[in-house]
């Protein structure tokens, strides 16, 4: 991997594409409607809440199903060559349906490696059910080896269903070897590292923030757990050997550099949280 004079590495065309994605959602109230014939006078949060006190009901918790879980952002870190981008895809300004089209439709440009923190306990499975509602097509993403692709049968060994595959990488899932008990939570593992970790929300919060209007508060978060997990994934191809104690510090240092020229209020406060 060459340099820059700033530090960072240089655009180098044989690099790996990286795509490392993390979802937010919120109770699917047009779908709870739907399967249980609600009256139209309740409010949504009536309704979620009504969803909620069922799922207590039968369980020690209100986390509803996945198959009930509405995606309302997806957040992304693209590294390709000598490019890193952070974005969102988030509502209201994109529906559902196009927020989890465009998603795919990247998978089927790039064919990256997905990273992601608990992507197949979780995003993933949420994501499938999403497409299956709205009718999505993600063809490159459902390969297993017996498509049409002139490369098809390489997904045959390792595509981005099976979880032992790399071309999704799972790394709470691979870190605790496919154990659930030992999983470690990304705050914490990115923290006792030295990165960030959380800045100002978590996940549970994410409803309460949506119906007072806190889009952007939650998009903002969702981007620097997704570089949470970015920084973790470095460090763990630095230990597995993908990447030189020098290659390390240089990919860092172009993160910082990234981040930086972005400028904008949450990534000051992540840079903040980080110091050198």
């Amino acid at each position: 991997m060459r340099g820059n004079s700033d530090g960072s590495p240089a655009p180098d065309s044989s690099m790996k594409t990286i795509l490392v994605f993390d979802i937010e959602t919120i109770p699917d109230v047009p779908g709870l409607r739907r399967l249980h014939d609600l009256d139209p006078a309740l409010s949504d949060a009536e309704v979620a809440e009504m969803a909620f006190q069922q799922r207590r009901a039968q369980s020690d918790s209100d986390f509803l199903p996945h198959y009930l879980q509405r995606v309302a952002i997806i957040s992304c870190a693209l590294r390709a060559g000598g490019d890193l981008r952070v974005w969102s895809l988030a509502e209201p300004e994109q529906g559902e349906a196009e927020i989890v089209q465009r998603f795919f439709d990247g998978v089927e440009k790039f064919s990256p490696q997905l990273v992601s923190w608990n992507g197949g306990g979780f995003d993933l499975p949420v994501l499938h059910y999403r497409a299956l509602i709205h009718g999505i097509r993600a063809p490159r993403y459902w390969e297993m080896g017996d498509g049409d692709y002139a490369d098809a049968r390489d997904f045959r060994w390792n595509n981005y269903i099976n979880r032992y595959h790399t071309r999704h990488l799972d790394l709470m899932d691979l870190l605790a070897l496919y154990q659930p008990r030992v999983n470690a939570p990304l705050d914490a593992l990115a923290r006792l590292i030295g990165f960030p970790g959380k800045l100002g929300m978590d996940g549970g919060k994410v409803w309460e923030a949506w119906q007072a209007g806190g889009v952007a508060g939650i998009r903002d978060y969702c981007e620097t757990d997704v570089m949470n997990t970015y920084l973790v994934f470095l460090r763990f191809c630095l230990m597995r050997g993908e990447m030189s104690r020098e290659e390390y510090d240089m990919e860092i240092r172009f993160v910082r550099a990234t981040l930086a020229r972005l400028d904008k209020a949450h990534w000051r406060e992540f840079l903040a949280a980080w110091p050198e």
